[in-house]
């Protein structure tokens, strides 16, 4: 591609690029659409793929990363620990289990058909197994279907899809510095694999600690009403939130895995049962109005930029890799839920429920990219068949909901 001669001051770019993502994002919220589909539009149209006007820099990169943590960190505010231990209750592990592992290992073989490294096939696979949870309850509170049995499963199930795939995105991460020999990778695994243990361990104790504080009164939302009013400094609870969310990151990237998983796993921790409902949701406020209104379209109008329509030379793979994201993930609802005993039509809705990729297969593909392990096609291809997941999953629900009734 011909790059102008010119380089826009960088501020010029963030105002460009902010502006030019909130006015798409805007007009596709206008058509009830995810405003995410416009923001990465207007990276698009700004990008390689049309008009090459700004292109990625370091500090775009720095607010792009700022975004991604911003971003799990509010995925993992939405989610409540419980209702991960509830998708592994009885027969919906099994739900769980295909709704991922089918969808992973038909990624998989669609890299192995294309001729990709092995890295590169379990990253496709990785990116189609995952179900974005914000754009699915997002999804299901428009439809008035949040509260619903089948709802509730779908929520439940992206839960522990999206915990699965960061947990095996931090092994990924730890044996790329490896000569991707069989002997390297299942060391580099099993060290990867032991540390995830040690993090997930640590978790579990901060857990049933929480849970025994908690069974004796409202100790830890008291203490902390105490020292907030005790700080002189405004946002004093949102610095601590921060605080302890930053010591989950540096713990996980201190044992080589993605900070980004410690962020996700803390946020998880923090429920209104904890520190109050008021505290949470000044928490989820300001956290959302500085990730919504700056930091996030910044990352999906970056995710554009990267964007690169003439990267895509195999049209083979784009279409198997759509359809395959499709199919997979269709698939391993409706077969999960068979198994766990529910009916054809529920079981149906459900994997059509789990396809919308969004936010987390973004994300993921981001930090893949961004590290080397899948190339420009590659990249380019995902971001198309988490767009389209994305936007055609609501009118395929409304239809499987509307046929199930």
């Amino acid at each position: 591609m011909h790059q102008p001669q010119f380089e826009l001051p960088f501020f010029t770019n963030l105002l460009i690029l902010l502006v030019t993502a909130r006015i798409f994002g805007e007009i596709f919220e206008r058509f009830k659409q995810p405003a995410m589909i416009g923001e990465i539009t207007a990276g698009i149209v700004l990008g390689p793929s049309v008009f090459n006007l700004i292109h990625r820099t370091e500090d775009l990169e720095v607010i792009s990363e700022l975004g991604i943590f911003l971003l799990v960190i509010i995925a993992g505010l939405e989610i409540n620990i419980d209702d991960i231990l509830k998708s592994l209750k009885g027969k919906n592990i099994l739900i769980s289990l295909m709704a991922f592992f089918v969808p992973i290992f038909g990624g998989i073989a669609v890299g192995y058909l294309f001729e990709q490294d092995i890295m590169t096939s379990v990253f496709i696979g990785l990116c189609i197994a995952i179900t974005a949870l914000p754009v699915s309850i997002r999804i299901l509170m428009d439809l008035g279907k949040i509260n619903s049995e089948v709802g509730q499963k779908i929520i439940s199930i992206a839960i522990f899809d999206d915990v699965l795939a960061l947990s095996i995105l931090g092994v990924l991460l730890n044996i790329q510095d490896t000569d991707m020999s069989l002997t390297s990778i299942v060391k580099a695994s099993a060290v990867s694999i032991l540390k995830l243990i040690i993090f997930i361990s640590l978790l579990s104790v901060a857990y049933l600690l929480i849970k025994k504080v908690l069974r004796k009164g409202n100790y830890i939302q008291e203490s902390l009403d105490k020292l907030v009013s005790l700080l002189k400094s405004k946002e004093s609870l949102f610095a601590l939130f921060f605080a302890f969310v930053l010591l989950f990151s540096t713990v996980t990237e201190n044992l080589g895995l993605h900070f980004i998983v410690g962020a996700f796993f803390a946020a998880l921790l923090i429920s209104d049962s904890l520190i109050g409902k008021n505290n949470l949701k000044a928490i989820e406020t300001t956290t959302s109005s500085i990730a919504m209104g700056f930091l996030a379209p910044i990352f999906f109008a970056g995710i554009g930029l990267e964007f690169n329509v003439f990267s895509i030379s195999n049209i083979g793979l784009l279409v198997t890799v759509i359809a395959v994201s499709y199919l997979s993930k269709i698939a391993g609802g409706y077969f999960g839920g068979t198994l766990a005993g529910l009916s054809r039509q529920v079981s149906f809705t459900l994997g059509i429920g789990l396809n919308a990729r969004g936010i987390m297969e973004l994300v993921i593909a981001n930090i893949a990219y961004r590290n080397g392990l899948i190339s420009t096609e590659i990249f380019s291809v995902l971001v198309i068949m988490g767009v389209l997941t994305t936007l055609t999953t609501p009118l395929l629900l409304k239809r499987a909901f509307g046929r199930m009734e």
